[in-house]
């Protein structure tokens, strides 16, 4: 591939999810499970409010929807949330299937966020592993 006009050269959106990745210490479900439990990291749902009305989110997760995540977790940000308190804060992204958690945790990690990651497989995977999940309103 040749390089773009004033830029890097074009990648697909799956050579940069497996680049992105490779920086990451992604997390089962049972490791987030864990790493939320000893109350050391912050576990911050970033999927729409359909996907989570329609599957419930996980106890003690925050929300933030992906569009807003990087000003609710900076904490120079005047509009972060309570919980980004530094940039030594180990963040864990969750999305429905741990695509869009990837590139979230790297812009997180572009910050100064360097702990962020995400969870392996997402949602998704969290609930097949049979952990803990609050039913949305509706169930």
């Amino acid at each position: 591939m040749s390089e773009a006009p004033g830029g890097p050269a074009p990648k697909s959106i799956d050579a940069l999810l497996e680049e992105n990745r490779a920086a990451l210490d992604r997390l089962s479900p049972e490791q987030a499970a864990q790493a939320l439990a000893s109350g050391g990291a912050l576990l911050v749902d970033i999927r729409y409010a359909a996907l989570r009305e329609r599957d419930g989110t996980i106890p003690g997760a925050l929300i933030v929807e992906r569009n807003e995540l990087e000003w609710r977790l900076d904490p120079q940000c005047s509009h972060r949330t309570a919980e980004a308190t530094s940039h030594d804060l180990w963040v864990i992204v969750v999305c429905n299937e741990g695509y869009a958690s990837s590139l979230a945790a790297i812009s997180l990690r572009q910050l100064g966020l360097g702990r962020a990651t995400d969870l392996d497989g997402g949602f998704q995977a969290w609930r097949a592993a049979g952990l803990p999940i609050t039913p949305p309103a509706s169930a």
